[in-house]
């Protein structure tokens, strides 16, 4: 299975001698080439500038939730509306299912209430939210760390326009510094029911669904 138009696609490259992972989306293809957007550094939310011939180890997620995987080398690039980078289409026997369960992880801006201790709680938005967490910005006065585990409750908002609460505990697996006055804070569940979980998963799979109308 060959990735989409419009699908999110996650990059393993390495830079300064150590493995970085890269976010970018699929704008074109045709027989030879994958036409990808200028790819993210998801450590340093920084554009990263792929150089020719570089050799990439990429993968991404079906609406099902399973994670395929494949090698490729940047080709060249393109100028259209933006610019774009263009890596070698693989063959099919070169895309590699992994058999691990993964979940769809998409962009998306919902409120989320989180709650520190017993008295403290905030409001931020997300960055991205799938079956598995979420990662959300907030500022870095309020104390988030590393391990810590937070209580919170997510506003989803589905086609139609019928909205859902789900709540969890997440666990902070990281937490980034993006702005001068900002935390990127990534999480993932650690308690939730499985009803608040399915109604994630539903949001994923409209939201996938929307971007590739877009």
């Amino acid at each position: 299975m060959l990735p989409k138009i419009n699908q999110t696609m996650y990059i393993q490259a390495d830079t300064d001698a150590e493995p970085t992972t890269l976010r970018s989306r699929v704008a074109d293809m045709d027989d030879q080439n994958i036409y990808i957007e200028i790819p993210l550094n998801e450590k340093t939310r920084r554009l990263y500038r792929a150089q020719q011939g570089e050799q990439f180890q990429l993968y991404f997620f079906t609406p099902d939730g399973v994670k395929h995987l494949f090698p490729s080398t940047v080709t060249g690039f393109r100028k259209d509306a933006v610019s774009l980078v263009a890596i070698r289409k693989p063959e099919l026997e070169e895309i590699t299912k992994d058999q691990r369960r993964s979940f769809l992880r998409v962009e998306a801006n919902l409120e989320i209430a989180v709650k520190f201790g017993d008295k403290l709680r905030i409001v931020a938005v997300t960055e991205d939210v799938g079956g598995g967490g979420v990662s959300f910005q907030c500022d870095r006065k309020w104390p988030v760390e590393q391990n810590a585990v937070l209580s919170c409750w997510l506003l989803l908002t589905y086609r139609g326009g019928s909205i859902a609460h789900a709540r969890f505990e997440g666990e902070v697996v990281r937490v980034l510094p993006v702005e001068p006055d900002k935390h990127l804070v990534m999480m993932r569940f650690q308690e939730i029911a499985d009803s608040d979980q399915q109604k994630i998963i539903r949001y994923c799979f409209e939201r996938q669904l929307d971007m590739r109308k877009d």
